[in-house]
């Protein structure tokens, strides 16, 4: 680890970010250290003198801070257990164990650096052209690369961390808290709409907190005291910093990054004022640490008191340059240089104030190699001749840091990644924007504007747009600005080619020039090819720092202008984003029903069933095997009870309530009788089974159907959806939650629930199977019908959901004496494959349609339409690939298989098991799975591989149970 005595920090008011009262301890590599509240892991290792953070990708070479922005993998470091952190980005706290990465042995003494010397032989796409062959070669390298590849260390046992996820609405959003993206939030707040600023920055104000502007260097900081106060007076302004809007999706939905929580923000306009990246100038060892982006240098001084070095060097080709050495100078640095590629440079208020400070300029010249170690001691420089070359006399300088300032490219991945696009635009040797997308807009150096005054003007412009299409009104629109100021910002070639090489185009992948000029030799002449074929621009960087210069390159090795080249798409995420993000803490509360206490006051084991807590079984969780068959068996031989109420319930009243069923399901359901109950089954526009249930009908003009648990809410949408565009007359409402519910069944439920049963006749005559009732139930409202997914005599029953403990314990107290006893939902499933009865989700997937599940007799064949009849008959004309059947093992001794084991024809996997269960009632081993045709028919054995062998199962008819339904007809 490279680390010189450290500098003192610079005196106020240098170091605007930083809290000199409080100072924090963390260790890097195992060495203590110290910085500051408000600076980075970056800042404070640089204020403490350590030069090298890290190892490059490929060959091992020490890297330092280039950008203090994150936009590279210089910098990035392991904090505990969590890798790829950016140092440039992570806030110093208390105690932080910072480690380096890419390292073999030490960060001083890497023992995998001696790759180094052998690039000559490591040419672009070599590993598409050697390592495999002989034939198995790969078997030998692969584990070797592997090895080699990645950046942090991934820790599986590390502990899980809390992350969530919250919505956010807004009328106008804005990314990019600088001048432009300041200026618009104040413009769009005063329409008087709700304004979301976000900022992935600590503090607002953008370039204004470390760029010079003017010869005296404080312009910019009057300029965004006055902007920042402007914003927090205006309450309907809310400010996001630390914050990362890391893509831009359909109408303006933006995922936003703060701490340990993803937003999930809508908008109804978007405002991008995300700035410019500097780009890099390309040398010979253009990468030694103390090699930095003029804006970095400036970033350390300004925000966090940190001289960089102690004699620099400062390479430009533009007004910012000159800034940045001014800066030095004043920060107490010795500028032994500005080496301006450019052969004059006057009229900027800047160069004059370099000038005045007696700032040696050396013109038409260029930074041509660099040399050092671990840091950077000196560099070479030559006078330009052309587009990429330089003469031969050569003055050396030394110094310990090294500033480019030769360009710009605007921060535009927001803009990609909504739909927008961007050309390069040959004049302005940078990239424009073609095309922005509907309720989008952009304002600031990313559109164009590099003069702080227009970059404010077209920010006031795009916020007052913004408003105005969001339906306000106030104020004549702010005037376009004139001039951009973009002219002359950014350098047309700043890249320059070494006879020894070295002259890194990508700093994440160790990419040369002879790398890009090579692998367009190699055929690979378009830019997206380079791409993939070179790796250029997949680092974590994403291209920021090396897509320009890729461009450029191609373009001059195929004989092309940059703006015929086009570039590389940009997607998603605009930043790296942890899984836990991702997954966070879902939405969807637990949801709890109207019995929960009463199954945990019995033993339950709850498991969860979609949103809600269900039973699984009741009893210890060691005895969980004994349980379940205890419950199977006392609703086969007895009475037994289950919590249903996480059904799904739907209420359609109308004139065209039967019309509606009829068009949403598979059956028929105009003609259904009142007080009769007909099996649901819903497919999608594709023919795909996506839910089951009952429809009841209590009124000519009332249906009250049924759902699964998981699938209601798509049911429910499904019909909103769809009669949005039939425009029946007809009322939807979910009742779900307005709803408990309980099945009792088992050949003792009727004289059970005769005991307390109001206003119903019981008796099978009067009530048959599939029949509906209404009537009390211990003085409860409730509504019964006679279905039977286990198999057996039972009544499912629905009653306001404020009644559930007092329906339970009704039921429980009335069967008492018959011995009823609670069942779960493990018993459940055994009960209804003995039925043969499907799961929707379980026993079907995503693209099973009615024919392939064996439910032919769900669909009337005389019904004109039903949703996804069409793609159910086009999939019918080409036949059944698969279909699901039932089967038992033929050697009633063998284990039984499990849920996903996989049906095998020969070589070929020609199904699954979905379902399977050791029967007690039945005495065997029975299931349900797909086959291929030649095992459509009744007695085909097929084959089942498990993780213990294979099995040969019998193809049966099912019900398994009770085919011929006299059980539940009791």
């Amino acid at each position: 680890m490279s680390a010189a005595a450290p500098l003192p920090r610079l005196p106020e008011p240098w170091g605007t970010w930083i809290d000199r009262t409080h100072a924090i301890d963390f260790t890097f590599e195992g060495q203590g250290h110290h910085g500051f509240a408000g600076d980075t892991v970056a800042s404070a290792l640089a204020g403490d003198g350590v030069s090298v953070l890290s190892r490059s990708f490929k060959y091992r070479r020490p890297r330092g801070i280039h950008s203090m922005a994150g936009h590279d993998a210089n910098a990035m470091v392991q904090i505990g257990d969590e890798p790829n952190v950016h140092a440039e980005r992570r806030a110093l706290a208390a105690g932080l164990a910072v480690e380096a990465q890419n390292i073999n042995g030490s960060l001083g003494f890497d023992r995998g650096a001696w790759i180094g010397a052998f690039g000559r032989f490591l040419p672009v796409g070599f590993y598409y052209k050697a390592f495999y062959r002989p034939r198995g070669a790969w078997r030998f390298w692969e584990p070797v690369f592997r090895k080699r590849a990645g950046l942090g260390k991934v820790n599986l046992d590390a502990p899980h961390l809390y992350y969530d996820k919250q919505y956010l609405f807004a009328d106008v959003a804005i990314v990019g808290g600088g001048p432009a993206g300041l200026a618009a939030a104040v413009e769009a707040a005063s329409g008087g709409l709700e304004v979301v600023l976000i900022e992935e920055e600590a503090h607002m104000g953008g370039s204004l907190s470390f760029a010079r502007l003017d010869g005296e260097g404080t312009r910019g900081r009057r300029l965004a005291a006055d902007l920042v106060e402007a914003v927090q007076a205006a309450t309907n302004v809310r400010v996001m910093t630390n914050a990362v809007a890391n893509g831009a999706f359909a109408d303006n939905w933006l995922p936003v990054i703060q701490g340990n929580r993803l937003y999930k923000l809508r908008a109804k306009q978007l405002v991008v004022a995300t700035g410019a990246i500097e780009q890099p100038m390309v040398f010979r060892n253009n990468d030694l640490p103390g090699i930095m982006l003029g804006s970095a240098a400036q970033k350390l001084m300004r925000r966090y008191g940190v001289q960089p070095g102690t004699r620099a060097v400062v390479c430009t080709a533009n007004a910012h340059g000159y800034g940045v050495a001014c800066d030095l100078a004043d920060a107490g640095v010795d500028v032994a240089a500005v080496v301006d590629l450019r052969g004059d440079a006057k009229g900027d208020a800047q160069v004059a104030a370099a000038q005045a400070r007696g700032i040696r300029q050396v013109l038409g010249h260029t930074v041509h190699e660099a040399v050092g170690k671990a840091r950077v001691r000196g560099v070479t420089v030559r006078p330009v001749t052309g587009e990429g070359t330089v003469g031969a006399e050569a003055l050396h300088l030394d110094c310990d840091l090294v500033c480019t300032a030769t360009g710009w490219a605007p921060h535009a991945a927001l803009i990609n990644h909504g739909g927008g696009r961007m050309i390069y635009d040959d004049a302005l040797h940078m990239a424009s924007i073609a095309k922005l997308p509907d309720g989008i807009s952009a304002a600031g150096s990313v559109a164009g504007a590099f003069s702080v005054e227009a970059a404010i003007a077209q920010g006031r412009r795009a916020g007052w747009q913004a408003a105005t299409a969001c339906g306000a009104a106030w104020g004549p629109e702010p005037a376009r600005p004139n001039d951009l100021g973009n002219h002359g910002v950014t350098h047309p070639w700043p890249i320059f080619t070494h006879p020894k090489g070295k002259e890194f185009v990508d700093l994440d992948e160790d990419l040369v020039i002879g790398d890009l000029v090579n692998g367009v030799a190699d055929g690979f002449d378009e830019i997206e090819l380079l791409k993939r074929y070179s790796t250029v621009g997949m680092g974590p960087s994403q291209g920021r720092h090396s897509g320009v210069s890729a461009i450029r390159l191609t373009a001059k090795a195929t004989g092309r202008k940059p703006s015929e080249i086009g570039a590389t798409t940009q997607r998603p995420p605009y930043r790296a984003e942890k899984f836990a993000h991702l997954a966070g803490r879902a939405f969807e509360p637990v949801r709890l029903t109207a019995m929960h206490a009463r199954h945990l006051e019995l033993g339950a084991q709850m498991m969860p069933a979609g949103l809600w807590l269900r039973p699984a079984y009741y009893g210890a969780k060691d005895g969980r095997d004994a349980a379940i068959a205890a419950e199977v068996s006392a609703v086969r031989e007895g009475v037994g009870l289950i919590d249903v109420s996480t059904l799904g319930g739907i209420d359609l009243r109308g004139p065209d309530a039967a019309e509606m069923v009829e068009r949403m399901y598979t059956w028929a359901y105009r003609k259904q009788p009142v007080g009769r109950a007909r099996y649901l089954l819903m497919c999608d526009q594709t023919g795909a089974i996506i839910d089951d249930g009952v429809a009841a009908r209590l009124h000519e003009n009332h249906f009250y159907l049924t759902a699964t648990t998981s699938g209601v809410d798509r049911v429910f949408q499904l019909m909103q959806f769809w009669n949005a565009q039939w425009r029946l007359d007809v009322d939807i409402a979910g009742v779900t939650s307005a709803f408990c519910g309980v099945n009792i069944a088992g050949p003792k439920s009727r004289q059970v629930l005769a005991r307390i049963t109001e206003g119903v006749d019981l008796s099978p005559a009067a009530f048959p199977y599939m029949g509906v009732r209404e009537g009390r139930i211990a003085g409860i409202p409730c509504r019964l019908m006679r279905v039977g997914f286990v198999g057996e005599l039972g009544f499912e029953i629905h009653a306001p959901a404020g009644c559930g403990e007092a329906l339970w314990d009704a039921l429980m107290a009335a069967g008492a004496a018959d011995g009823i006893r609670p069942f779960g939902v493990e018993a459940q499933r055994v009960l209804r494959l003995e039925k043969g009865h499907v799961i929707v989700g379980q026993d079907t997937d995503g693209l099973t349609h009615p024919y392939e599940a064996d439910m032919g007799w769900a669909i009337a064949k005389k019904k004109p339409f039903w949703l996804g009849s069409r793609a159910v008959e086009a999939q019918m004309k080409r036949g059944l690939s698969r279909k699901l059947v039932g089967f038992e093992l033929v050697d009633p001794g063998a284990p039984c298989p499990e849920e996903c084991h996989l049906v095998i024809d020969g070589d070929e996997i020609e199904g699954r098991v979905t379902s399977a269960v050791r029967s007690a009632t039945l005495g065997k081993v029975i299931g349900l799975a797909y086959v291929g045709p030649k095992h459509f028919d009744l007695g085909a054995i097929f084959t089942i591989r498990t993780g213990a062998g294979f099995l040969q199962a019998r193809v049966v008819p099912h019900p398994f149970y009770d085919p011929e339904n006299r059980r539940q007809e009791l």
